[in-house]
């Protein structure tokens, strides 16, 4: 039974039974280029759907794309380009950063401006209800005095919401420090602002009525799970609780609130101010996206990673060793059956990896699980049969693949080191050590390594 950790409940609670899940992550506010703190929340919560979806749990999974804000009003104006031209540059990078990272189990991704419509129905559902005040001249603002439950995923009252001032909503007519912004009126102040004239007064929306108004769109006013960044909890989440249940009067909003610790460098908060921010983009130029999303999946998904350099080589070298692992399964070609010591390892490890991720989709515990049977495995590999590397080769790949890290495919090798480590072969055979040798270099020159086995030369990336 599956069981994942609650923010709300503040405790483990089982997962839902019913034929569809719903599932919301809150995505991207598309200004700039998608960053590892990013990646992480992305991978972690893709890596989440891939296991549901592998234990045959249906999913829907609903992501926004926060396309109308103030940083890309001002990162417009200061590129002296439109909004619309920065946020679509901006979507499609993040589009193609996550192509990149394999992030693909998102079935619906839905823009804030798409739903301009579904935004004001709701804000109007709330003016009606007494939960939201007009400041002329300003917008309308949500009355954090009629919600009594307000602050209840935070474990924050609403006295204590002052650094709840986010984004568009600092005004200094608001009635509690907390109040925030459902739909901003036009200003002629601020150059290049985009705005609908609607029924509320022309204008545009506020940043949280549209996760709200897009998640009511798309599963109504109750559903499954929430997910986002920890730094979403306040006042981001707080305030989409705040909006749905008053305007629909139905309780719970979201059954379970599931979010990603912090990403730190270093040891410090990700800052370009610091020196220390750094893009996909940026991590890909260095690193390949599955050493990203072996990092990820090392950690649990709910606790901070602290990024170094370090971290990333240990990453790389973990992908590096169950690829170089199955590669040495491959050479088998031995005949057999699967012996009953084998079945044992496998069946355990797949207890084990599964034990793991029904606890709270513990991703280091079911890694753990993997290297313990090529640990185990190691130790006797070269008496095994072509079934029994078959088999382990088969489990290993179907693990792995949840984390999308994809080992289906054997490590290519370009056709020029191919062909020298069959004339170093030759070599050693006749006992030319010298010449062997100074192929075994040109090798290493050209980013291979050659290991001999019993079962014949292994060629391999460096």
């Amino acid at each position: 039974m599956i069981s994942i950790y609650n923010t709300l409940s503040d405790k483990k609670e089982r997962l839902p039974k019913k034929k569809r899940i719903e599932f919301f992550v809150c995505g991207p506010t598309v200004y700039d280029y998608s960053h590892i703190g990013h990646a992480r929340t992305y991978i972690a919560f893709d890596n989440i759907a891939r296991y549901l979806r592998s234990r045959k749990v249906g999913l829907f999974y609903l992501q926004n794309i926060t396309d109308i804000d103030d940083k890309i009003i001002d990162r417009a104006n200061e590129r002296g380009i439109s909004w619309k031209k920065l946020s679509k540059d901006f979507e499609k990078a993040y589009y193609r950063d996550m192509k990149v990272l394999g992030v693909r189990s998102v079935n619906r991704y839905a823009r804030a401006t798409d739903h301009i419509k579904e935004i004001v129905r709701q804000v109007k559902t709330l003016i009606k209800k007494g939960y939201a005040y007009e400041i002329p001249g300003d917008g309308w603002y949500f009355d954090l005095s009629q919600d009594a439950e307000y602050g209840k995923l935070s474990r924050r009252t609403a006295g204590q919401a002052t650094d709840g001032v986010s984004r568009i909503d600092s005004s200094s007519n608001k009635k509690n420090a907390g109040d925030f912004c459902l739909w901003k009126f036009s200003s002629t102040k601020k150059s290049g602002e985009p705005n609908w004239k609607t029924e509320l007064g022309t204008g545009r929306p506020g940043w949280h009525i549209e996760d709200t108004a897009i998640s009511e769109k798309f599963f109504g006013p109750q559903y499954d799970i929430h997910g986002g960044a920890v730094d979403l909890k306040f006042p981001h989440h707080e305030a989409e609780i705040a909006q749905q249940e008053s305007a629909s009067g139905k309780k719970p909003f979201v059954k379970i609130w599931m979010h990603t610790g912090f990403l730190l460098v270093n040891g410090e908060k990700m800052s370009k101010s610091l020196g220390n921010f750094t893009t996909i983009r940026d991590f890909l130029g260095k690193h390949s996206a599955e050493t990203l999303r072996m990092m990820v999946a090392s950690h649990l998904y709910r606790s901070p990673i602290d990024y170094t350099e370090n971290l990333a080589d240990q990453s790389e070298t973990s992908v590096k060793r169950i690829r170089h692992f199955l590669a040495r399964l491959g050479l088998f070609k031995k005949s057999g059956t699967i012996s009953a010591e084998i079945k044992n390892l496998l069946s355990a490890t797949e207890q084990d990896f599964e034990k793991s991720m029904e606890d709270d989709f513990n991703t280091p515990g079911a890694l753990s699980a993997i290297f313990n049977l090529i640990n185990n495995l190691e130790k006797q590999i070269w008496a095994l049969n072509k079934s029994e590397s078959s088999a382990i080769r088969k489990l290993i790949a179907e693990k792995m693949e949840i984390f999308g890290i994809s080992l289906k495919k054997p490590v290519k090798i370009p056709s020029k080191a191919a062909k020298m480590a069959k004339e170093r072969e030759l070599y050693r055979k006749h006992k030319q050590f010298i010449q062997s040798d100074a192929m075994r270099k040109e090798l290493d020159a050209l980013g291979y390594i050659i290991e001999d086995t019993p079962q014949g030369p292994l060629v391999l990336p460096k």
